[in-house]
């Protein structure tokens, strides 16, 4: 599992990335509730998973900590194309793996191109290709 670190849920915003049962997630929005005579204020938090596209959505008291991703991002080589999958080296540790390409890269990727991929958790994402070979 990929690093992770806690942060309060009710400094986050939209746009923040979150954790909720288990998948990393973007928050698309939230809503505080006023607390009550005894009570705590909740927040209702909704986010779109990172991988998946699922929406989520938690309650919790405000002052309550949460799971937040820290998400690498890495540079890689392409070394190979195979249909929607390309194998890469990272330009770090020379690890070689399999990427899946996203909708929006497919027929944009080549051999000996430089891309942008992200570490999320456990998964590896495609994000970007940062530089086409010549």
């Amino acid at each position: 599992m990929g690093e992770i670190t806690h942060k309060s849920i009710g400094t986050l915003q939209k746009g923040n990335y979150i954790i909720i049962d288990g998948a990393a997630c973007v928050v698309s929005g939230s809503q505080t509730s006023r607390p009550g005579k005894h009570g705590h204020a909740k927040v209702r938090m909704q986010a779109v998973g990172m991988i998946d596209g699922r929406k989520r959505e938690i309650v919790m008291p405000g002052h309550d900590k949460v799971e937040v991703p820290i998400i690498g991002k890495k540079n890689a080589q392409v070394l190979s194309v195979s249909g929607n999958t390309v194998n890469v080296m990272d330009m770090e540790t020379y690890e070689t793996f399999d990427l899946a390409v996203p909708a929006e890269l497919q027929g944009k990727v080549g051999e000996g191109d430089n891309v942008l991929y992200w570490e999320i958790l456990s998964d590896k994402v495609l994000k970007q290709v940062m530089q086409k070979a010549q």
